[in-house]
Order: structure tokens, then sequence, then C-alpha cells
């Protein structure tokens, strides 16, 4: 497949390595390890409550960050769809398109197919949003020794899926939604009888199996995206912040920040197919 470049592309990249490489060569010999790597600003708003009363308000403030930029950015698309798609539809399309047919794929009742489609798609919107900011320079706060550090244009947009919390929550959240389509789908005693098939002795293990989803579910997008950002870091101290970071944030915060997203949607609609149409 050939890479076709517009006139335009082709000036941002002449003046984006143009800027870049002289200022990384300039500031290579200044480049420090930030304090603070892998810590969270935490604010305790309950201290009673323990690790219930504690909030992250980066998470927060970037999670309603996230909803005014798909707001933003699909709104118009959704108000009127062109004969001849530009390529913010064209993408929308394209990935609605793949999640509906997956959708239809897993569940067969149509009764069930759309609403569980508009659950994953609201899913991937957030989480590939999400997922792409940690690939654009923006402001970051880090707790330091000193107390929080307010970093402009050093590192990436703080992006809320770093946060266990905000996974575990829509994980959770899928979980619970799975088994209110099981008890819609089946009814509520055939949905309680699943629970001990194919033999009683099973419950226990059954129970398990539900309570594994969301915790593999939540940690394996946390993983990725916090995994993934420290990476980045630390390989750009070490080399000075020189070209390869510009690959690396590519490639973490949008190839796998894209991946992550589909496959944490794709899982959304196995879990709550499973429910639907086993029994």
């Amino acid at each position: 497949m050939k890479l076709r470049l517009t006139r335009g592309d082709k000036i941002f990249l002449i003046i984006f390595f143009a800027v870049y490489i002289p200022v990384a060569i300039l500031q290579a010999k200044s480049v420090t390890l930030p304090e603070g790597i892998g810590q969270r600003w935490i604010v305790d708003l309950i201290p009673q409550w323990g690790l219930l009363g504690r909030v992250n308000p980066m998470t927060i403030f970037m999670t309603w960050m996230v909803i005014v930029i798909i707001i933003l950015l699909f709104a118009p698309v959704f108000r009127g769809f062109k004969p001849v798609p530009d390529r913010r539809q064209a993408f929308l399309e394209y990935i609605l398109n793949y999640l509906y047919t997956s959708t239809r794929d897993m569940i067969s009742d149509e009764r069930f197919a759309r609403p569980v489609f508009m659950i994953a798609a609201t899913l991937f919107m957030f989480v590939v949003v999400s997922n792409l900011l940690g690939s654009v320079p923006g402001i970051q706060v880090t707790p330091t020794s000193e107390g929080l550090k307010i970093s402009l244009f050093m590192d990436t947009w703080y992006s809320p899926t770093s946060d266990l919390n905000t996974n575990a929550t829509y994980a959770v959240m899928v979980l619970i939604l799975s088994h209110v389509f099981g008890i819609k789908a089946k009814g509520f005693k055939r949905w309680l009888k699943a629970w001990i098939e194919p033999t009683p002795l099973m419950l226990p293990l059954n129970i398990i199996g539900e309570i594994a989803k969301p915790i593999s579910h939540s940690l394996r997008l946390f993983g990725n995206i916090m995994g993934g950002g420290i990476l980045v870091l630390i390989i750009s101290y070490l080399i000075k912040y020189f070209l390869m970071p510009v690959f690396l944030w590519g490639f973490f915060g949008i190839f796998v920040g894209i991946i992550q997203a589909m496959v944490f949607s794709l899982l959304a609609i196995a879990y709550i197919g499973t429910q639907i149409e086993e029994g």
C-alpha cells in the first residue's frame, strides 16, 4: 500500500522536523528523568472511608475533557451524514460498521444486538479518545517531594484509561449489564439455574469466573496504557528525547491505543453475548 501525503501534510512534516530535531539536539544535555514517574495525584475527600474516599482530580478533569472532545468531533457527523464522506465520517463509518458486524456475529437476537452495539460503540469512542491523548503533548500533574509539579508540554496528556479505577468502573458496568441482558433474554429462573450448570458443584467456579471477567477486562487496558507511557518516558530519557520518542509515542499512543480500545469493546460484546446466547 502506497502512502499518499497531501501538500499540507508534507509542509507540516517538514516544519515539524525542522523545529523538533534542532530543539532535541539543544535539549539533549539538560534532559533528566522526571521525579514522580508512575505516581498519581490523589486527594482524600473523605479520609474515614479509606480507599473509597480517595479521588484522582486529573482522572475526573480528563474524563470530562474526553467527553467534550467526543461531542465536538462526532456530533457534526451524526447531525448530517454526507453522500461523499470526508475522512472523519469514513473512519467513523468503518469502525461502527465493524463493531455492528461483530455484534451481530456474537448476538443473533435482533432485540439485543442494537443496544449492545450502542454500548460497545460508546465504550470504544471513550477509550480510543482517552488512549490517543497519551500520544499528544499536554499537561501533566505529578506529586513530588516538594509538592505537586505541573508540566506543560513536557509530557503527554494524562489518559483516564491509565487509571485503573476508570477501567474497573466500565468493566464492572459491562458485567452488570451482561447479567441484566441475560435475565431479559432467558428469564430469571433460567439465569439463576445457569449458575449451577452443569452441576451444583460448579457454583463456586462459576462465581469465580464471573468475578475474574472485570478484573482481566480492566487490567488488560490499564497495563497496556500505563505501562506503555512509563516505557516511552524511560526510553526517551535514555536516548535524550531524540528521534525515537516520536515513533514510540505514535506506536503506544495511536496504534496500541486503537487496538486496545477495540479489544475492550469486543470483550464487552463477548461477555454480554455469552449471557444472552448460552442456555
